[in-house]
């Protein structure tokens, strides 16, 4: 998102160190909601900024480490939300925002979970999933923000760690929380090798508290995802008629991204849309079964949605060998079940 040239920009003080920086304060208090907004997006990735009138201000200085940067935010209370059409639009490849909470208090909702967070809580979420983060009152953070390539963890990994307070009260954690803040304090100041190496030692110490983390759910980790998995299975069933179960619409129902998805789908030996493929054959095979319906071949297909009968019944023979007519008409002959859907390779 690119800033208005048009309004006046902001001059850096004297003495500051090199990077972005952007502040309202040289602004007439008329542009100051626009710019503001436009420069947390320019920041961190396109959001919806919201907050009461009057109160649009702050302060934004960045500088790079490397491959990562390092932010600092001093505003007013503001809510900033992503949405699933922003993500789309951004892409899934999205960084990952780790950030000290310096001064106020905030509650940051992802992945399905919720924290509410003080001084001194860090905290971790993912430009390529939505998620919502309420400042209520002024505020004072201090963030890395981090391609995901760089954090060294995986799809599943980042998001047991979203919306998850990460504390000074673990060894990791009192350790990490000073190291942050004094690597973005000094972001600037260090040549590129030496800035980089910092950060990834940070990233390094994260990926140790984000091990803390999952380790103690890790008993729980394997049952989480399958019971993830039979929950949008036992979703896909819900909505088979619907011609227009995607798996794009299946993960912003469960608010997970769609690599995440076709993760969980791995062990089923399938992708998320043979998935669906398959469950639609097998209910049209039943009612194809049932005489007493006296439905076409084309209007189960619709039923299950299907929008193509042509596109039905190759599938069909694909899947059991034998047209829909054949079924039908064979069914009663037939001394056992015809064998499950084949898969197609995807």
């Amino acid at each position: 998102m690119v800033l208005d040239t048009s309004r006046p920009e902001p001059v850096r003080p004297a003495g500051s160190a090199p990077g972005g920086f952007h502040t309202t304060a040289a602004l007439p208090v008329l542009h100051r909601g626009s710019y503001w907004r436009e420069a947390l997006s320019r920041t961190f990735g396109a959001m919806h900024i919201t907050a009461p009138d009057g109160v649009c201000s702050g302060t934004i200085r960045t500088a790079p480490l490397g491959r990562l940067r390092a932010v600092t935010v001093e505003g007013e209370r503001l809510s900033a939300l992503r949405t699933h059409r922003l993500v789309a639009r951004g892409g899934e490849d999205g960084p990952v925002v780790i950030t000290l909470l310096d001064r106020g208090v905030a509650r940051l909702e992802q992945d399905g979970r919720e924290a509410v967070l003080g001084p001194g809580d860090m905290f971790v979420y993912d430009m390529a999933r939505p998620f919502r983060l309420d400042l209520p009152q002024s505020f004072r953070t201090k963030s890395l923000v981090v391609p995901r390539d760089v954090l060294g963890l995986s799809e599943s990994g980042i998001a047991h760690v979203t919306a998850t307070p990460l504390g000074a009260d673990t060894p990791l954690g009192g350790l990490l929380s000073p190291f942050l803040a004094a690597l973005v304090d000094g972001a600037g100041t260090y040549s590129p090798s030496t800035g980089e190496l910092m950060a990834r030692n940070v990233v390094d110490l994260l990926g140790g508290l984000a091990g803390e983390v999952l380790g103690r759910s890790e008993a729980d980790t394997s049952g989480g995802n399958r019971a993830l998995l039979l929950r949008i299975q036992a979703f896909i069933d819900r909505h088979l008629q619907d011609p227009d179960l995607t798996p794009e619409a299946i993960a912003r129902a469960h608010r997970i991204s769609l690599r995440y998805l076709h993760k969980l789908f791995e062990s089923e030996e399938a992708t998320v849309g043979r998935w669906i493929q398959r469950r639609r054959l097998e209910e049209c095979r039943r009612d194809l079964a049932r005489h007493a319906n006296g439905s076409t071949i084309a209007a189960v297909a619709h039923r299950w949605g299907f929008i193509s009968a042509a596109h039905f019944s190759r599938a069909f023979r694909a899947a059991y060998g034998m047209a829909p007519s054949e079924w039908r008409d064979t069914r009663g002959l037939a001394p056992h079940p015809p064998p499950p859907a084949r898969l197609l390779s995807a």
